[in-house]
């Protein structure tokens, strides 16, 4: 049963948003010009600023992280004979956007310091049907970026890249999202930037833009515009949201820095602690951007650890459970039931409060 979380002013949530004085005159500015659908002059406004703060060559604004996902596994085209390698350590919409292309997922175990998947897991799973990698970045560390990106062109792999968690990190020098030849990012309330929901696209291979652009939105052409050739969606992102955005990413910078001196006051607090592993502090040269504060018990109980915190007050969120232990996952992929770091770090992984709502 899930908990309800309290309403008492001194409970501590896992997490609050963060929103400045300059977001919400943003969004009474896009307000007081009627900028509010999704179809406003701020839309791509915000776009072209996405494009040049994570350096993509395009950006398409969609209406959430998953929506992202999936049309970034729509746009591969992939068929029943196709393979697609993802971490099994990740959140279900990364496997919801495979199973809705009819190609088959096969899940890679994930590195047990980093909780990222690195090169040497994925070789493991690779064969001659592999089409596609999804390389997801979780909890604020990167996976092996530019390993994964090298096997992937010598091997004529498309490269899809899940940056949601890592807004503003790098790995091996060179930003996150660009490395694939589509990344996604999603700008859901817990994010480094927000729209409250919210996602987009970046698109580095643009063989990609004009058909991303009419999938979000109903495959309307402008030189015949009730006329569509096929049935696409409406994903479009809303003038409120991409407001909110456009000042969000103006101050990126700050929420991480924020975020990494809290991950250093709970590595000062836990640190002589021997029952449970902390998070990394880098990471193939990048510093923890603690998108969470995550721990991984040893030996107790995560969810005793987990009540007992709720008592005293204070709201945790248990780890991403294994995707190839998930109830949703058709019969015809249970042949993969064995990823010893995966179930472990999500049968005793949780993630504790972080933001600007907690004091040292």
């Amino acid at each position: 049963m899930k908990k309800k979380i309290k309403q008492d002013s001194n409970f501590i949530k896992v997490f609050e948003p963060s929103l400045t004085i300059s977001d919400k005159l943003s969004v009474l500015k896009a307000l007081n010009k009627k900028d509010i659908s999704g179809s406003s002059p701020i839309i791509e406004e915000f776009e072209k600023a996405l494009q040049k703060n994570f350096k993509a060559k395009k950006a398409v604004a969609v209406s959430n992280g998953s929506v992202a996902l999936d049309l970034a596994f729509q746009l591969a085209e992939l068929t029943n004979d196709d393979e697609v390698i993802l971490p099994s350590f990740t959140i279900i919409s990364c496997l919801s956007a495979v199973v809705r292309t009819g190609a088959k997922p096969v899940f890679c175990d994930v590195d047990p310091e980093s909780w990222n998947m690195n090169l040497e897991n994925v070789k493991k799973v690779f064969s001659n049907k592999t089409k596609a990698i999804l390389m997801v970045h979780t909890y604020g560390l990167t996976a092996e970026a530019r390993k994964i990106k090298e096997f992937c062109e010598a091997n004529n792999i498309l490269l899809i890249e899940d940056s949601a968690e890592a807004h503003g990190q790098s790995s091996s020098e060179q930003l996150c999202g660009t490395f694939g030849s589509i990344a996604t990012l999603s700008f859901y309330a817990n994010k480094h930037m927000t729209t409250g929901e919210g996602g987009a696209l970046l698109i580095n291979d643009e063989k990609y833009y004009d058909k991303a652009l009419k999938m979000r939105n109903l495959d309307f052409d402008n030189n015949r515009r009730f006329q569509h050739d096929h049935f696409y969606w409406n994903y479009r992102m809303g003038g409120l949201q991409a407001a909110l955005g456009l000042s969000q990413v103006k101050n990126l910078k700050n929420t991480i820095s924020n975020k990494i001196k809290q991950g250093k006051i709970y590595n000062n607090f836990l640190e002589s602690l021997s029952g449970i592993q902390l998070p990394l502090v880098k990471h193939q040269g990048s510093e923890n951007h603690y998108w969470v504060y995550g721990i991984v018990l040893k030996s107790k109980s995560r969810d005793d650890l987990s009540k007992h915190l709720y008592d005293m007050g204070i709201q945790t969120r248990n780890f991403f459970w294994p995707l190839h232990l998930q109830s949703a996952l058709p019969e015809k992929y249970y042949s993969q039931r064995n990823l010893p770091v995966s179930e472990h770090i999500g049968k005793n992984g949780l993630y504790l409060p972080l933001g600007e709502h907690l004091k040292e």
